[in-house]
């Protein structure tokens, strides 16, 4: 059997999964959209099970085409990986990272530390894309989503980061004008800001009489953004609780008032970097995510 041409074959599968079709993945790989389907016919053949099945609206997989595909992935990986590793060791670690991650990790601990990582890993190009949302890191085809909070992928691989936590505050214009809260009970006569997307963000642990409750407010202004509900909480529409990346600097400086803090139950929030099973090994990724540790700080 021809191993490199069983390694094409799979590469071609997985495309075609990814990619939703023979069409979308021919253009991917350079092949007709006939080319393509003969290859996963001819891996349907050999392996003598069917991986897909094909209607005129759509493509399904079979068990074993789930199988393959999990497994798929992390040959290919492994290949690349292999491949980047080798090249690595004539110089430095080089090629593209595409990473996905949220604003404010962005904004606030990305930005800073990059022309320090440009410096150091000039042969490393990033593909950066930016949202408030869960991406789905296969497939959108991603080196690495970078996350903050707690994690529900248990197929991606996971490195941490470092840490953040949460906190409550407001600018001293609003507190003026309504007063601060001293307690729990006390949240429903405020203006609160929430962020949308993370249901368990709506609740907000406090403690009551020596027990953790989790207090649903009820929002003034939702957001997807949470930069964007920082600079309202600066304007003084309400209180915000974020992660103290976001808003440390205004705290630092009198803009915003850290509030409950006898009674909010800060919990770490861990700060994570998700990867597809593989990727994890390619020398650029391991730069990428070593750097990023040592900046956590």
């Amino acid at each position: 059997m021809n191993r490199t041409a069983a390694s094409d074959e799979i590469g071609i599968f997985v495309r075609v999964v990814e990619r939703g079709g023979f069409a979308a993945a021919a253009e991917e790989t350079g092949l007709t959209p006939s080319g393509v389907s003969k290859a996963v016919t001819r891996l349907e053949d050999r392996l003598g099970v069917k991986l897909l099945q094909r209607t005129t609206r759509r493509l399904m997989m079979t068990a074993e085409g789930e199988t393959l595909l999990n497994r798929g992935r992390e040959i290919l990986a492994a290949i690349e990986a292999t491949e980047a590793e080798v090249m690595s060791a004539r110089g430095r670690p080089q090629g593209t990272i595409r990473v996905n991650m949220g604003t404010a990790f962005a904004k606030h601990r990305l930005a800073p530390v990059l022309p320090d990582f440009r410096a150091r890993y000039p042969d490393i190009d990033l593909v950066v894309s930016v949202a408030d949302r869960r991406v789905d890191v296969i497939g959108e085809q991603l080196d690495m989503a970078i996350r903050t909070g707690a994690l529900t992928d248990s197929s991606l691989i996971a490195r941490q980061l470092g840490q953040s936590r949460r906190i409550i505050a407001a600018s001293p214009a609003y507190l003026e004008r309504h007063g601060e809260p001293q307690s729990a009970a006390d949240l429903k006569d405020h203006a609160c800001l929430a962020i949308t997307g993370f249901a368990r963000l709506a609740e907000w642990p406090i403690k009551v009489d020596g027990k953790v409750v989790p207090v649903a407010v009820k929002p003034a202004v939702t957001c997807d953004n949470a930069d964007i509900l920082a600079e309202m909480a600066l304007a003084g529409l309400g209180i915000v609780r974020l992660a103290s990346f976001v808003i440390e600097d205004a705290i630092a400086d009198g803009r915003l008032k850290p509030l409950l803090v006898d009674c909010h139950v800060s919990e770490p929030v861990p700060i994570t970097a998700l990867m597809p099973p593989g990727r994890q090994h390619l020398p650029r990724v391991r730069a990428f995510i070593d750097f990023l540790v040592e900046h956590a700080a």
